[in-house]
């Protein structure tokens, strides 16, 4: 087993209508989005693409870092740098189907940096430290005492157009498919 390769026996999330809110049709919150930090230092335009995707993930660890205690038994923790791989080899084909995709988790600006270097990832991070989409949109979280009790988002994924939340996925396993389930919808809901 590679050190991205999931564990066999991880739990599995349950839908427990936590994102039942997100609706299609829903605006989206341009107005946080553009003032979140990003990894390139780049402000984040997505009413000039014709579809976002924005995956957020609880958290990424660093090769040297141990799991916090009992990550594997919170279901849908595990999984964040597979996720993300995922979506890195698929960028072109996201691309080709006319969707920018940006990553986003409650860590800093300067942690996610470490990990889009090392991932070699060709597409952005977004911060929400300040915890403003989480607030805004209400997102699913959770928190460990380990972490200082910092929100970490649950692993979700909206899909927006223009300005507007076309899709939610949630609950999301498994993490390292994921991007295939993202680019099979996109290719079921061509845009038009």
């Amino acid at each position: 087993m590679n050190r991205f390769d999931l564990p066999d026996g991880l739990p599995v999330p349950v839908d427990d209508g936590q994102c039942a809110h997100l609706k299609a049709g829903t605006k989206f919150p341009v107005d946080i989005l553009i003032h979140l930090p990003t990894t390139s230092k780049n402000s984040v335009d997505i009413v000039s693409q014709p579809r976002t995707i924005i995956y957020f993930y609880p958290r990424t660890g660093k090769p040297d870092q141990k799991l916090p205690d009992g990550w594997d038994e919170i279901p849908g923790a595990r999984g964040c740098t597979p996720e993300s791989c995922g979506f890195r080899d698929h960028y072109q084909e996201l691309q080709s189907l006319g969707a920018t995709v940006y990553g986003c988790s409650t860590q800093t600006t300067e942690y996610q940096q470490e990990v889009a270097d090392r991932l070699h990832l060709p597409f952005d991070l977004l911060s929400d430290s300040k915890l403003e989409l989480l607030n805004h949109l209400k997102l699913p979280h959770f928190t460990l005492p380990e972490l200082d009790n910092i929100p970490l988002i649950a692993r979700l994924t909206i899909i927006i157009k223009y300005d507007t939340i076309e899709h939610v996925f949630y609950p999301i396993f498994p993490p390292d498919k994921h991007s295939q389930q993202v680019i099979d919808w996109l290719k079921q809901n061509p845009l038009k």
